[in-house]
C-alpha cells in the first residue's frame, strides 16, 4: 500500500519515467495514467518515443494526489476541488496589497520627479 514515512525521498533527477514514478510512489502505472485523465493540471509531457515523461512537479503533484485520496480518504473530486481552492488562494491578491503597492508606486514616482 502506501509508505508511512513523514517526508517522501524523491532521487534528484530532471525527468522520470513512469516506471520510476511508480516505484518512488508505489502506485500503479495505470493510476497514474487513469489520473492524468482525471486531473487536468497533471500532464506529464511525452518523449519522442510518445513515453511519459514526469518531472519533478509532475512528481510532487502526484505524492499530494496520493496522500489526499490514500491517507487523508479525500474523493477524486474532492481532491480536484482542494486543488481548484489552492490555485484560486494563490492567484488571488488582496486589495490591501493592490492600495499597499501603488501608494508605495506613487512616492517613487514623487522621488523620481
Amino acid at each position: 500500500m502506501v509508505p508511512s514515512p513523514q517526508k517522501q525521498v524523491i532521487p534528484d533527477k530532471v525527468f522520470y519515467k513512469i516506471g520510476e514514478v511508480s516505484e518512488i510512489t508505489k502506485i500503479e502505472p495505470y493510476v497514474l495514467r487513469y489520473w492524468e485523465t482525471e486531473f487536468s493540471f497533471l500532464r506529464p509531457r511525452k518523449n519522442k518515443a510518445g513515453q511519459r515523461i514526469y518531472s519533478r512537479k509532475d512528481l510532487e503533484l502526484i505524492i499530494q494526489i496520493r496522500d489526499l485520496l490514500y491517507k487523508e480518504r479525500y474523493t477524486i473530486e474532492g481532491v480536484k476541488k482542494k486543488f481548484k481552492e489552492r490555485s484560486f488562494k494563490k492567484s488571488s491578491v488582496s486589495i490591501e496589497t493592490v492600495q499597499n503597492i501603488k501608494k508605495r508606486l506613487k512616492e517613487i514616482l514623487k522621488i523620481l520627479k
